[in-house]
């Protein structure tokens, strides 16, 4: 059990140390070109970190509502098998606030849409780069 959990932070430390690797040669690349070529490398790279942080963006927001939603239902559900009586109240309480909730994961889904929507055509980035 021991050796199978070295074996796993030594695969870790393997990936972290070659993820490091692979930026710093980026960005050896990216300097050895000139300022010109730093300029379209970066400004490639805005774009590739806009995309990625919109997709992070609506996969964190859809966890924490996910889990909101869980918790809120299972209180529900807790409160109404104590109480049947007060099922009704209980219930229109949570809709309500499931609907509070759910609003903040379309709030990330709008502003990524309107972020997906700064990035040009594939067409204009390939003009930069090249």
């Amino acid at each position: 059990m021991l050796i199978e959990k070295e074996v796993d932070m030594s695969k870790k430390a393997l990936v972290g140390c070659f993820a490091v690797l692979m930026v710093l040669g980026t960005a050896s690349m990216a300097f050895a070109g000139g300022e010109e070529a730093a300029v379209k490398a970066a400004g490639l790279w805005i774009y590739f970190g806009v995309a990625i942080g919109c997709g992070f963006a609506i996969g964190l927001a859809a966890l924490g509502t996910g889990i909101g939603m869980g918790t809120a239902i299972n209180g529900a559900l807790q409160g109404t098998a104590r109480n049947p009586s007060a099922g009704g109240k209980i219930m229109t309480t949570m809709i309500i606030g499931l609907a509070l909730v759910e609003s903040l994961c379309i709030y990330a889904l709008v502003i990524s849409f309107i972020m997906l929507f700064k990035i040009p055509d594939f067409a204009v980035i390939i003009e930069k780069v090249f």
